[in-house]
Protein backbone atom coordinates (compact mmCIF):
# COMPACT_ATOMS: atom_id res chain seq x y z
CA UNK A 1 0.00 0.00 0.00
CA UNK A 2 2.92 2.22 0.92
CA UNK A 3 3.34 2.29 -3.27
CA UNK A 4 0.06 3.73 -3.85
CA UNK A 5 1.41 7.04 -1.45
CA UNK A 6 3.82 7.31 -4.07
CA UNK A 7 0.95 8.01 -6.84
CA UNK A 8 0.77 12.05 -7.13
CA UNK A 9 -2.85 13.39 -6.57
CA UNK A 10 -4.94 14.95 -9.32
CA UNK A 11 -4.08 18.12 -8.21
CA UNK A 12 -0.97 17.97 -7.89
CA UNK A 13 -0.80 16.39 -11.34
CA UNK A 14 -2.53 19.70 -12.85
CA UNK A 15 0.36 21.55 -11.22
CA UNK A 16 2.89 20.12 -13.70
CA UNK A 17 4.39 22.25 -16.62
CA UNK A 18 3.75 19.12 -18.83
CA UNK A 19 0.18 19.24 -17.87
CA UNK A 20 -0.38 22.69 -18.02
CA UNK A 21 0.69 22.44 -21.60
CA UNK A 22 -1.74 19.85 -22.31
CA UNK A 23 -4.75 21.94 -20.25
CA UNK A 24 -3.51 25.28 -22.58
CA UNK A 25 -4.69 23.32 -26.22
CA UNK A 26 -7.80 21.08 -24.70
CA UNK A 27 -11.06 21.34 -22.11
CA UNK A 28 -10.14 21.67 -18.62
CA UNK A 29 -12.62 18.67 -18.22
CA UNK A 30 -10.72 16.38 -20.80
CA UNK A 31 -7.74 17.08 -19.37
CA UNK A 32 -9.36 15.79 -15.72
CA UNK A 33 -10.49 12.63 -17.22
CA UNK A 34 -7.40 11.77 -18.59
CA UNK A 35 -5.60 12.48 -15.42
CA UNK A 36 -7.85 10.37 -13.38
CA UNK A 37 -7.60 7.37 -15.92
CA UNK A 38 -4.07 7.69 -15.91
CA UNK A 39 -3.78 7.75 -12.33
CA UNK A 40 -6.50 4.59 -11.91
CA UNK A 41 -4.45 2.24 -13.85
CA UNK A 42 -1.15 3.08 -11.98
CA UNK A 43 -3.28 2.18 -9.62
CA UNK A 44 -4.00 -1.27 -10.80
CA UNK A 45 -0.38 -1.60 -11.78
CA UNK A 46 0.63 -1.15 -8.38
CA UNK A 47 -2.00 -3.08 -6.67
CA UNK A 48 -0.60 -6.02 -9.19
CA UNK A 49 2.94 -5.94 -8.26
CA UNK A 50 4.51 -6.10 -4.75
CA UNK A 51 7.78 -4.73 -6.47
CA UNK A 52 6.08 -1.81 -8.87
CA UNK A 53 7.69 1.34 -9.01
CA UNK A 54 6.15 4.86 -9.95
CA UNK A 55 6.88 5.98 -13.38
CA UNK A 56 8.25 9.28 -13.55
CA UNK A 57 6.58 12.23 -13.78
CA UNK A 58 8.14 13.00 -17.91
CA UNK A 59 6.46 9.54 -18.28
CA UNK A 60 3.11 10.41 -16.36
CA UNK A 61 2.51 13.42 -18.50
CA UNK A 62 3.11 11.52 -21.53
CA UNK A 63 0.73 8.65 -20.83
CA UNK A 64 -1.94 11.27 -20.12
CA UNK A 65 -1.30 13.25 -22.83
CA UNK A 66 -1.66 10.55 -25.09
CA UNK A 67 -4.70 9.29 -23.15
CA UNK A 68 -6.34 13.18 -23.65
CA UNK A 69 -5.56 12.88 -27.40
CA UNK A 70 -7.63 9.20 -27.56
CA UNK A 71 -10.67 10.90 -26.01
CA UNK A 72 -10.56 13.99 -28.10
CA UNK A 73 -9.53 11.69 -31.20
CA UNK A 74 -13.04 11.42 -33.11
CA UNK A 75 -15.01 8.12 -33.19
CA UNK A 76 -15.61 7.60 -36.87
CA UNK A 77 -12.33 7.71 -38.89
CA UNK A 78 -11.18 7.07 -42.53
CA UNK A 79 -10.53 3.34 -42.82
CA UNK A 80 -8.37 1.94 -45.56
CA UNK A 81 -10.12 -1.22 -46.96
CA UNK A 82 -8.18 -3.95 -47.94
CA UNK A 83 -10.57 -6.88 -47.66
CA UNK A 84 -11.88 -7.15 -50.97
CA UNK A 85 -15.39 -6.87 -50.44
CA UNK A 86 -16.35 -3.59 -52.39
CA UNK A 87 -19.70 -2.20 -50.28
CA UNK A 88 -18.64 -3.51 -47.18
CA UNK A 89 -21.70 -2.60 -44.80
CA UNK A 90 -19.18 -2.40 -42.05
CA UNK A 91 -16.80 -0.10 -43.14
CA UNK A 92 -19.11 2.66 -44.55
CA UNK A 93 -20.19 0.55 -48.04
CA UNK A 94 -19.64 2.61 -50.73
CA UNK A 95 -17.31 5.83 -51.22
CA UNK A 96 -18.84 9.01 -52.53
CA UNK A 97 -17.22 10.06 -56.16
CA UNK A 98 -14.57 12.24 -56.00
CA UNK A 99 -16.64 14.64 -58.06
CA UNK A 100 -19.21 15.57 -55.73
CA UNK A 101 -17.07 17.05 -53.20
CA UNK A 102 -16.98 20.73 -54.52
CA UNK A 103 -20.86 20.69 -54.17
CA UNK A 104 -20.81 18.72 -50.85
CA UNK A 105 -18.94 21.78 -49.29
CA UNK A 106 -21.16 24.45 -50.87
CA UNK A 107 -24.05 22.81 -49.26
CA UNK A 108 -22.41 21.78 -45.86
CA UNK A 109 -20.66 25.30 -44.95
CA UNK A 110 -23.48 27.56 -46.53
CA UNK A 111 -27.44 28.11 -46.78
CA UNK A 112 -29.27 26.29 -49.41
CA UNK A 113 -32.72 26.05 -51.12
CA UNK A 114 -33.69 23.04 -49.23
CA UNK A 115 -37.06 24.18 -49.28
CA UNK A 116 -37.00 26.95 -50.92
CA UNK A 117 -38.12 27.55 -54.96
CA UNK A 118 -36.17 29.95 -56.14
CA UNK A 119 -38.06 30.69 -59.01
CA UNK A 120 -41.22 31.48 -57.13
CA UNK A 121 -39.58 32.67 -53.80
CA UNK A 122 -41.76 30.71 -51.55
CA UNK A 123 -41.68 27.39 -49.66
CA UNK A 124 -40.43 24.47 -51.64
CA UNK A 125 -39.67 20.66 -51.44
CA UNK A 126 -36.48 19.24 -50.44
CA UNK A 127 -37.38 16.01 -52.99
CA UNK A 128 -37.52 18.11 -55.96
CA UNK A 129 -33.77 18.60 -56.09
CA UNK A 130 -34.05 14.83 -57.32
CA UNK A 131 -37.06 13.61 -58.49
CA UNK A 132 -36.93 15.28 -62.15
CA UNK A 133 -33.11 13.60 -62.58
CA UNK A 134 -34.28 9.91 -60.81
CA UNK A 135 -37.13 9.97 -63.60
CA UNK A 136 -34.75 10.91 -66.09
CA UNK A 137 -32.29 7.84 -65.54
CA UNK A 138 -35.24 5.41 -64.81
CA UNK A 139 -38.53 6.21 -66.62
CA UNK A 140 -40.15 6.38 -63.85
CA UNK A 141 -42.91 8.77 -63.68
CA UNK A 142 -42.24 9.94 -60.16
CA UNK A 143 -39.47 9.58 -57.16
CA UNK A 144 -39.15 10.20 -53.93
CA UNK A 145 -36.14 9.80 -51.08
CA UNK A 146 -36.03 8.89 -47.64
CA UNK A 147 -33.21 8.28 -45.37
CA UNK A 148 -32.73 4.29 -45.85
CA UNK A 149 -34.09 1.69 -48.41
CA UNK A 150 -35.82 0.18 -45.12
CA UNK A 151 -37.71 3.07 -44.25
CA UNK A 152 -38.92 3.54 -48.40
CA UNK A 153 -40.15 -0.24 -48.22
CA UNK A 154 -41.93 0.88 -44.90
CA UNK A 155 -43.58 4.05 -45.94
CA UNK A 156 -44.84 2.67 -49.33
CA UNK A 157 -46.46 -0.40 -47.70
CA UNK A 158 -48.48 2.12 -44.95
CA UNK A 159 -48.93 4.27 -47.94
CA UNK A 160 -50.66 1.76 -49.87
CA UNK A 161 -51.30 -0.92 -48.23
CA UNK A 162 -52.37 -0.35 -44.19
CA UNK A 163 -54.77 -2.63 -42.50
CA UNK A 164 -55.18 -5.07 -45.80
CA UNK A 165 -53.45 -7.34 -47.21
CA UNK A 166 -49.53 -7.66 -49.35
CA UNK A 167 -49.08 -10.90 -51.19
CA UNK A 168 -45.63 -12.24 -51.09
CA UNK A 169 -43.66 -15.06 -52.12
CA UNK A 170 -42.75 -17.17 -49.25
CA UNK A 171 -39.23 -17.54 -51.02
CA UNK A 172 -38.88 -13.99 -50.85
CA UNK A 173 -39.21 -13.30 -46.71
CA UNK A 174 -35.53 -11.90 -46.87
CA UNK A 175 -33.61 -10.93 -43.90
CA UNK A 176 -31.37 -7.63 -44.75
CA UNK A 177 -28.46 -6.30 -43.12
CA UNK A 178 -28.56 -5.37 -39.31
CA UNK A 179 -31.38 -8.17 -38.73
CA UNK A 180 -34.33 -6.58 -40.54
CA UNK A 181 -36.78 -8.44 -41.81
CA UNK A 182 -39.35 -8.17 -44.52
CA UNK A 183 -41.85 -9.24 -42.41
CA UNK A 184 -40.77 -7.34 -39.42
CA UNK A 185 -41.10 -3.95 -41.54
CA UNK A 186 -44.31 -5.16 -43.03
CA UNK A 187 -45.69 -5.74 -39.62
CA UNK A 188 -44.92 -1.96 -38.35
CA UNK A 189 -46.21 -0.70 -41.71
CA UNK A 190 -49.31 -1.60 -40.89
CA UNK A 191 -50.06 -4.21 -43.85
CA UNK A 192 -50.94 -7.45 -42.98
CA UNK A 193 -48.48 -10.29 -44.49
CA UNK A 194 -50.20 -13.14 -46.49
CA UNK A 195 -47.90 -15.45 -47.52
CA UNK A 196 -47.88 -18.03 -50.90
CA UNK A 197 -46.10 -20.32 -52.54
CA UNK A 198 -43.28 -22.52 -50.83
CA UNK A 199 -39.70 -21.72 -50.19
CA UNK A 200 -38.20 -22.50 -53.16
CA UNK A 201 -40.92 -22.13 -55.52
CA UNK A 202 -43.87 -20.35 -55.80
CA UNK A 203 -46.21 -20.02 -59.59
CA UNK A 204 -48.57 -17.18 -60.57
CA UNK A 205 -51.42 -19.28 -59.34
CA UNK A 206 -50.99 -18.98 -55.65
CA UNK A 207 -50.86 -15.30 -56.24
CA UNK A 208 -54.55 -15.07 -57.67
CA UNK A 209 -55.54 -17.99 -55.51
CA UNK A 210 -54.93 -15.53 -52.56
CA UNK A 211 -56.38 -12.25 -53.86
CA UNK A 212 -59.53 -11.44 -51.40
CA UNK A 213 -61.41 -8.13 -50.59
CA UNK A 214 -58.71 -7.33 -48.43
CA UNK A 215 -55.72 -7.42 -50.62
CA UNK A 216 -53.73 -4.36 -51.19
CA UNK A 217 -50.85 -5.03 -53.41
CA UNK A 218 -48.59 -7.88 -54.56
CA UNK A 219 -44.73 -7.42 -53.49
CA UNK A 220 -42.07 -8.63 -55.09
CA UNK A 221 -38.72 -8.83 -53.25
CA UNK A 222 -35.17 -9.04 -54.83
CA UNK A 223 -33.05 -12.00 -53.74
CA UNK A 224 -30.06 -9.77 -53.66
CA UNK A 225 -28.16 -11.13 -50.91
CA UNK A 226 -28.88 -14.75 -50.95
CA UNK A 227 -29.01 -16.97 -54.04
CA UNK A 228 -30.97 -20.30 -54.22
CA UNK A 229 -30.33 -22.96 -56.87
CA UNK A 230 -31.84 -26.58 -57.78
CA UNK A 231 -35.44 -26.61 -57.80
CA UNK A 232 -37.00 -23.50 -57.82
CA UNK A 233 -39.49 -21.52 -59.54
CA UNK A 234 -40.56 -17.64 -59.08
CA UNK A 235 -42.37 -15.44 -60.92
CA UNK A 236 -40.91 -12.55 -62.91
CA UNK A 237 -41.65 -8.68 -62.41
CA UNK A 238 -43.91 -8.76 -65.88
CA UNK A 239 -45.37 -11.60 -65.32
CA UNK A 240 -46.43 -10.28 -61.72
CA UNK A 241 -47.78 -7.27 -63.67
CA UNK A 242 -49.66 -8.80 -66.01
CA UNK A 243 -51.38 -10.68 -62.56
CA UNK A 244 -51.75 -7.43 -61.11
CA UNK A 245 -53.60 -5.85 -63.99
CA UNK A 246 -55.61 -9.09 -64.24
CA UNK A 247 -56.69 -8.58 -60.89
CA UNK A 248 -56.77 -4.60 -60.48
CA UNK A 249 -53.66 -4.59 -57.93
CA UNK A 250 -50.72 -2.60 -58.08
CA UNK A 251 -47.47 -4.36 -57.50
CA UNK A 252 -44.25 -3.01 -55.43
CA UNK A 253 -40.67 -4.45 -55.89
CA UNK A 254 -38.14 -4.12 -53.60
CA UNK A 255 -35.07 -4.31 -55.35
CA UNK A 256 -32.39 -3.48 -52.97
CA UNK A 257 -28.96 -2.63 -54.35
CA UNK A 258 -30.11 0.30 -56.50
CA UNK A 259 -28.67 -0.79 -60.07
CA UNK A 260 -28.50 1.58 -63.00
CA UNK A 261 -26.15 -0.47 -65.42
CA UNK A 262 -25.91 -3.46 -67.30
CA UNK A 263 -23.37 -4.96 -64.88
CA UNK A 264 -23.64 -8.41 -66.74
CA UNK A 265 -22.29 -6.85 -70.00
CA UNK A 266 -19.49 -5.35 -68.04
CA UNK A 267 -18.69 -9.18 -67.32
CA UNK A 268 -19.35 -8.62 -63.14
CA UNK A 269 -22.69 -11.15 -62.78
CA UNK A 270 -26.31 -10.37 -63.29
CA UNK A 271 -28.24 -8.24 -61.37
CA UNK A 272 -30.99 -6.55 -62.69
CA UNK A 273 -31.27 -2.92 -63.31
CA UNK A 274 -34.00 -0.46 -61.88
CA UNK A 275 -34.97 0.75 -65.52
CA UNK A 276 -35.91 -3.52 -65.81
CA UNK A 277 -38.67 -3.31 -63.82
CA UNK A 278 -39.77 0.52 -64.26
CA UNK A 279 -40.30 -0.73 -68.33
CA UNK A 280 -42.10 -3.85 -66.94
CA UNK A 281 -44.46 -2.12 -65.08
CA UNK A 282 -44.09 -2.14 -61.84
CA UNK A 283 -45.99 0.25 -59.70
CA UNK A 284 -43.63 1.09 -57.19
CA UNK A 285 -39.62 -0.24 -57.06
CA UNK A 286 -37.60 0.74 -54.10
CA UNK A 287 -34.19 0.39 -53.61
CA UNK A 288 -30.84 1.65 -52.18
CA UNK A 289 -28.69 4.77 -52.60
CA UNK A 290 -25.41 3.85 -51.10
CA UNK A 291 -24.77 -0.29 -52.69
CA UNK A 292 -24.52 -0.94 -56.62
CA UNK A 293 -25.76 2.93 -57.16
CA UNK A 294 -22.47 4.38 -55.37
CA UNK A 295 -23.77 7.33 -53.74
CA UNK A 296 -24.63 8.01 -50.03
CA UNK A 297 -27.14 6.20 -47.94
CA UNK A 298 -30.69 6.50 -48.99
CA UNK A 299 -33.61 5.14 -49.70
CA UNK A 300 -35.20 5.66 -53.26
CA UNK A 301 -38.69 5.26 -54.53
CA UNK A 302 -39.61 5.57 -58.20
CA UNK A 303 -42.83 4.83 -59.74
CA UNK A 304 -46.17 5.81 -60.57
CA UNK A 305 -47.65 9.30 -59.59
CA UNK A 306 -50.98 7.78 -58.54
CA UNK A 307 -48.82 5.79 -56.22
CA UNK A 308 -46.08 7.99 -54.90
CA UNK A 309 -48.19 11.33 -54.82
CA UNK A 310 -49.70 10.02 -51.19
CA UNK A 311 -46.35 8.91 -50.04
CA UNK A 312 -44.95 12.66 -50.44
CA UNK A 313 -48.24 13.37 -47.68
CA UNK A 314 -47.92 10.94 -45.54
CA UNK A 315 -47.10 11.41 -41.62
CA UNK A 316 -44.43 9.18 -41.85
CA UNK A 317 -42.03 11.13 -44.41
CA UNK A 318 -41.11 13.41 -42.53
CA UNK A 319 -39.91 10.80 -39.83
CA UNK A 320 -37.76 9.31 -42.53
CA UNK A 321 -36.70 12.57 -44.51
CA UNK A 322 -33.34 12.71 -46.59
CA UNK A 323 -31.14 15.53 -44.87
CA UNK A 324 -29.31 18.38 -47.15
CA UNK A 325 -25.89 16.61 -47.46
CA UNK A 326 -27.68 13.41 -48.36
CA UNK A 327 -29.62 15.42 -51.10
CA UNK A 328 -25.92 16.96 -52.39
CA UNK A 329 -23.91 13.65 -52.61
CA UNK A 330 -27.32 12.14 -53.86
CA UNK A 331 -27.79 14.47 -56.40
CA UNK A 332 -24.61 15.20 -57.48
CA UNK A 333 -24.23 10.54 -58.07
CA UNK A 334 -27.16 9.90 -59.74
CA UNK A 335 -25.95 13.67 -62.53
CA UNK A 336 -22.65 11.01 -63.33
CA UNK A 337 -24.99 8.80 -64.62
CA UNK A 338 -26.35 10.70 -67.46
CA UNK A 339 -22.97 9.54 -69.40
CA UNK A 340 -22.26 6.13 -68.67
CA UNK A 341 -18.26 6.32 -69.05
CA UNK A 342 -18.30 8.86 -66.89
CA UNK A 343 -20.42 6.96 -64.05
CA UNK A 344 -18.01 3.83 -64.30
CA UNK A 345 -14.67 5.89 -64.42
CA UNK A 346 -15.87 8.37 -61.44
CA UNK A 347 -17.72 6.77 -59.03
CA UNK A 348 -15.33 4.48 -57.03
CA UNK A 349 -17.89 1.66 -56.58
CA UNK A 350 -18.45 0.93 -60.28
CA UNK A 351 -14.55 1.32 -60.72
CA UNK A 352 -13.81 -1.16 -58.02
CA UNK A 353 -16.35 -3.64 -59.16
CA UNK A 354 -15.29 -3.31 -63.39
CA UNK A 355 -11.75 -2.85 -62.68
CA UNK A 356 -9.75 -5.92 -65.45
CA UNK A 357 -7.10 -8.32 -64.12
CA UNK A 358 -4.72 -6.37 -66.03
CA UNK A 359 -5.73 -3.27 -64.37
CA UNK A 360 -5.41 -4.82 -60.92
CA UNK A 361 -1.87 -6.73 -62.09
CA UNK A 362 -0.26 -3.40 -62.90
CA UNK A 363 -1.93 -1.37 -59.87
CA UNK A 364 -0.53 -4.12 -57.60
CA UNK A 365 2.71 -4.04 -59.17
CA UNK A 366 3.11 -0.19 -58.68
CA UNK A 367 2.29 -0.49 -54.92
CA UNK A 368 4.41 -3.09 -54.40
CA UNK A 369 7.14 -0.97 -56.06
CA UNK A 370 6.18 1.84 -53.70
CA UNK A 371 5.97 -0.02 -50.86
CA UNK A 372 9.16 -1.75 -51.03
CA UNK A 373 10.87 1.76 -52.00
CA UNK A 374 9.56 3.02 -48.84
CA UNK A 375 9.42 0.18 -45.89
CA UNK A 376 12.44 -1.51 -43.98
CA UNK A 377 13.77 -4.65 -44.68
CA UNK A 378 11.71 -6.06 -41.78
CA UNK A 379 8.51 -6.18 -44.13
CA UNK A 380 8.01 -8.22 -47.18
CA UNK A 381 5.16 -7.72 -49.35
CA UNK A 382 4.13 -9.85 -52.32
CA UNK A 383 1.64 -10.17 -54.83
CA UNK A 384 -0.59 -13.23 -54.97
CA UNK A 385 -4.27 -14.10 -56.97
CA UNK A 386 -7.04 -13.83 -54.70
CA UNK A 387 -10.79 -13.50 -55.04
CA UNK A 388 -12.84 -10.12 -54.45
CA UNK A 389 -16.75 -10.06 -53.17
CA UNK A 390 -19.13 -7.12 -54.33
CA UNK A 391 -20.94 -7.08 -50.87
CA UNK A 392 -23.71 -5.12 -49.25
CA UNK A 393 -26.15 -7.40 -50.29
CA UNK A 394 -26.10 -7.52 -53.75
CA UNK A 395 -24.81 -10.20 -56.09
CA UNK A 396 -24.40 -13.15 -53.02
CA UNK A 397 -21.37 -15.64 -54.52
CA UNK A 398 -20.14 -13.19 -57.00
CA UNK A 399 -16.56 -13.85 -56.48
CA UNK A 400 -14.19 -11.16 -58.78
CA UNK A 401 -10.44 -12.76 -59.53
CA UNK A 402 -8.51 -9.91 -57.72
CA UNK A 403 -4.43 -9.12 -56.73
CA UNK A 404 -4.01 -9.23 -53.15
CA UNK A 405 -0.63 -8.26 -51.08
CA UNK A 406 0.84 -10.79 -48.62
CA UNK A 407 2.13 -8.25 -46.21
CA UNK A 408 5.20 -10.53 -43.40
CA UNK A 409 6.31 -8.38 -40.37
CA UNK A 410 9.63 -9.95 -39.41
CA UNK A 411 8.66 -10.79 -35.58
CA UNK A 412 4.75 -10.55 -35.86
CA UNK A 413 2.38 -13.17 -36.47
CA UNK A 414 -0.63 -12.62 -39.05
CA UNK A 415 -2.59 -11.70 -36.00
CA UNK A 416 -0.41 -9.26 -34.91
CA UNK A 417 0.02 -7.57 -37.60
CA UNK A 418 -4.06 -7.76 -38.36
CA UNK A 419 -4.25 -6.16 -34.91
CA UNK A 420 -1.50 -3.63 -35.27
CA UNK A 421 -2.73 -2.09 -38.54
CA UNK A 422 -6.10 -2.26 -37.37
CA UNK A 423 -5.14 -0.11 -34.30
CA UNK A 424 -3.52 2.90 -36.00
CA UNK A 425 -4.24 6.16 -36.35
CA UNK A 426 -5.42 5.00 -39.92
CA UNK A 427 -6.55 1.77 -39.47
CA UNK A 428 -6.03 -0.33 -42.32
CA UNK A 429 -8.16 -3.39 -42.41
CA UNK A 430 -7.05 -6.53 -44.04
CA UNK A 431 -8.16 -10.18 -43.81
CA UNK A 432 -6.24 -13.59 -42.72
CA UNK A 433 -6.27 -16.46 -44.90
CA UNK A 434 -4.29 -19.35 -44.97
CA UNK A 435 -1.68 -18.23 -42.49
CA UNK A 436 -1.16 -14.96 -44.23
CA UNK A 437 -2.25 -11.62 -43.67
CA UNK A 438 -3.90 -9.88 -47.10
CA UNK A 439 -4.81 -7.28 -48.54
CA UNK A 440 -6.62 -6.70 -51.55
CA UNK A 441 -5.84 -4.48 -54.36
CA UNK A 442 -9.46 -3.94 -55.99
CA UNK A 443 -10.52 -2.05 -52.42
CA UNK A 444 -7.46 0.09 -52.16
CA UNK A 445 -8.21 3.39 -53.46
CA UNK A 446 -5.75 5.53 -54.96
CA UNK A 447 -6.29 7.97 -52.42
CA UNK A 448 -5.55 5.53 -49.35
CA UNK A 449 -1.73 4.29 -50.75
CA UNK A 450 0.07 7.22 -48.95
CA UNK A 451 -2.19 6.15 -46.31
CA UNK A 452 -1.21 2.52 -46.38
CA UNK A 453 2.20 3.15 -46.54
CA UNK A 454 2.47 5.42 -43.52
CA UNK A 455 0.84 2.63 -41.16
CA UNK A 456 2.87 0.16 -42.51
CA UNK A 457 5.94 2.19 -41.81
CA UNK A 458 4.68 2.90 -38.59
CA UNK A 459 5.51 -0.76 -38.34
CA UNK A 460 8.79 -0.27 -37.78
Amino acid sequence: MSILKNIPKVDKVLEWPAVQTVLAAYPRSVVLKGVRTVLEALRREARGEASHVVPSEEIVAARIAAAVERITAPSLKRVVNGTGVVIHTNLGRSPLPEKVRAQLEKIAYGYSNLEFDLAEGARGSRYSHVEALLCELTGAEAALVVNNNAAAVMLALASMAAGREVVVSRGELVEIGGSFRIPDIMGQSGALLREVGTTNRTHAADYRAAVTAETALFLKVHASNFAMTGFTAEVTAPRLVELGRECGLPVMADVGSGNLVDLARLGVGSEPTIQEFVRAGVDVVTFSGDKLLGGPQAGVIVGKKACLDPMKKHPLLRAFRIDKLTLAALEGTLALYRDERQALTSIPTLRMLTAGPAELAEKGRRIVRLLRRNLSSRIEVAPVKGVSQVGGGALPGQELPTVLLSVRVAGLSPQELETRLRSGAVPVVGRIAKGEFLLDIRTILDTDVPLLVAALKALG
